[in-house]
């Protein structure tokens, strides 16, 4: 792996990788706050303060070590969990689904935003490859982590919110896998499994949607 092209490719992703999981983590503790729980927010954890959500493992040894073991064709990561006590709840079923969903919600959203700012620099002439690298980059990384952490199994962000959704028993015996959530997670993703049926379908979706909302916006400054 070439040194300078390394370096080129953490500088593109940088910006876009710190947002999407501060944003995400925030949201997180931001909705849990709003429905009943203050337990991010007394643990400062409701922030934009990215030092607040790297984990030094998750967020910056693991991505760098895939991505000189496989050439960068697989990247994975994560941040620490904002802590969520959802007994604290006021409809803790119900408001589960919303704290969940708030994460990958606030990706969807920063894609969109990251896609306007493509749009804009096209419109101003804005031809700097940097910087248009880093715009591909942001709709690219929020887009997988919107998809990714909607996969259906605990501990994702998919799978709480299935966990919400179902009746309480069966509520109750996919909460029980959550333990070892982590590792069949990564035993899909390692047998492409997720990436076939859940992420490729998912992430076309998302680009489809976007499209469909920032085209109005390209038709007009053309």
């Amino acid at each position: 792996m070439d040194i300078a092209e390394l370096i080129q490719t953490v500088a593109i992703y940088a910006l876009p990788v710190l947002f999407a999981i501060t944003v995400h983590e925030a949201a997180h503790g931001y909705a849990a706050r709003r429905l009943g729980d203050n337990t991010a927010f007394m643990l400062g954890r409701i922030t934009l303060n990215p030092v607040k959500h790297i984990d030094p493992i998750g967020t910056i040894a693991m991505p760098l070590l895939l991505y000189f073991a496989t050439s960068g064709a697989f990247l994975f990561g994560y941040a620490k969990p904002v802590p969520v006590n959802f007994s604290h709840l006021r409809n803790p079923k119900r408001d589960m689904i919303w704290v969940a969903l708030a994460g990958p919600a606030s990706n969807f959203a920063q894609a969109i935003a990251w896609a306007l700012a493509l749009v804009l620099m096209a419109a101003f002439g804005v031809d700097e490859v940097f910087f248009i690298k880093m715009a591909q980059a942001g709709i690219l990384v929020n887009l997988v982590m919107w998809a990714f952490n909607l996969f259906p199994l605990p501990p994702l962000d998919g799978g709480r919110i299935l966990v919400g959704l179902l009746p309480w028993k069966q509520a109750q015996w996919l909460a029980r896998v959550e333990p070892w959530g982590f590792f069949l997670v990564m035993g899909l993703v390692i047998a492409g499994v997720v990436g076939t049926i859940w992420l490729r379908p998912l992430m076309s979706a998302g680009y489809a949607v976007i499209n469909a909302l920032i085209s109005p916006l390209i038709a007009l400054i053309r």
